[in-house]
């Protein structure tokens, strides 16, 4: 049987005229995690990169990670590199006894433009510490360190540690995961359904509290400003709806979630920031969340195109909710 083509989800304008199109699939799932609008394939299979890392908080908490909770926000982060994301990496670090040289993060620069800056300005090179998934990785680091398993090969795909976020990604998607890969961070990353994305925050913020995965997204709803920074839409969505839990993934995708298990997920065919940004937000606005920041939601749905300096068009959404 043919899936479904991909839909149009954004659009691109300038000067009153449409320059282009961005598609891919988008679903919304109720609370069982059944299927209540879709856009192109809601089976659509893809690497949820970062859009993971709830799930993958999920299953170190269950191996017994134990964090304050800004820092399991942390754990759970694409973070912008801001002072308090790379103090909160090393809080966890020395937690265990480990430093930053524990880390097999690739070397980088903070991902917010301005923080990169900055470090640039002060002679500061790139770091491990100060990629992304930083949070991410010193969280594994101290998983590893209480269950008393080797730190050295922590990213390996066979490594006890990413065995077990294996499990807990096929549990909580219901998804069989058929292929595995290397995330940009080096870690693995899993290959799963649009929907089993969808399935897995939606059944995270339904769970009882004592959850592991309900443990992990409440802490995100907590502290937003640690699963993205001050700058970054991840951290503004959360913001603007009251109990949202959201986390962005690199090549066009996202996954947000309401306290009432109604869930999305969005994957963007051409990876595009800018097309999954609008048609999230659309979709939040047809929710019409109690207590939503409507103008904060409303300048979410719209990236500006520019033209000379000034605003000539803009990206928006191409969604209908019915």
């Amino acid at each position: 049987m043919t899936s479904p083509a991909p839909a149009v989800l954004a659009t691109y304008s300038r000067s009153g005229f449409v320059e282009g199109v961005h598609v891919g699939h988008a679903v919304v799932v109720d609370a069982a995690g059944q299927v209540v609008q879709a856009w192109g394939d809601p089976a659509h299979p893809l690497m949820a990169r970062s859009s993971a890392k709830p799930m993958q908080a999920a299953a170190m908490v269950r191996c017994g990670l134990d964090l304050p909770v800004e820092l399991l926000a942390l754990a759970a982060a694409s973070h912008s590199g801001e002072a308090m994301h790379i103090e909160g990496a090393r809080r966890i670090l020395h937690g265990v006894g480990l430093t930053a040289d524990s880390l097999q993060t690739p070397s980088d620069f903070p991902l917010d433009p301005r923080v990169r800056d900055a470090w640039i300005q002060s002679g500061r090179r790139p770091e491990p510490i100060g990629m992304n998934c930083s949070g991410k990785h010193a969280a594994m680091l101290a998983t590893c360190v209480v269950q008393g398993w080797s730190t050295q090969d922590y990213v390996d795909p066979q490594h006890p540690l990413q065995q077990a976020i294996l499990d807990d990604v096929r549990r909580l998607t219901g998804d069989d995961v058929p292929h595995v890969g290397i995330d940009g961070c080096g870690a693995p990353v899993h290959v799963m359904t649009l929907v089993g994305l969808a399935r897995a925050l939606s059944g995270a913020v339904s769970a009882d509290p004592p959850a592991p995965e309900r443990v992990v997204v409440d802490a995100m709803r907590m502290h937003p400003e640690m699963v993205g920074g001050v700058r970054r839409d991840v951290t503004a969505f959360m913001r603007a709806v009251p109990g949202l839990v959201a986390k962005d993934g690199a090549e066009g995708v996202y996954v947000a979630a309401l306290p009432d298990g109604t869930a999305m997920a969005i994957k963007v065919e051409d990876g595009s920031a800018r097309a999954r940004q609008v048609a999230v937000a659309a979709i939040l606005r047809s929710w019409d969340p109690p207590g939503a920041d409507s103008d904060g939601l409303d300048a979410l749905a719209r990236v500006p195109m520019l033209g000379g300096g000034r605003e000539v068009g803009a990206v928006v959404s191409a969604i209908v909710v019915g």
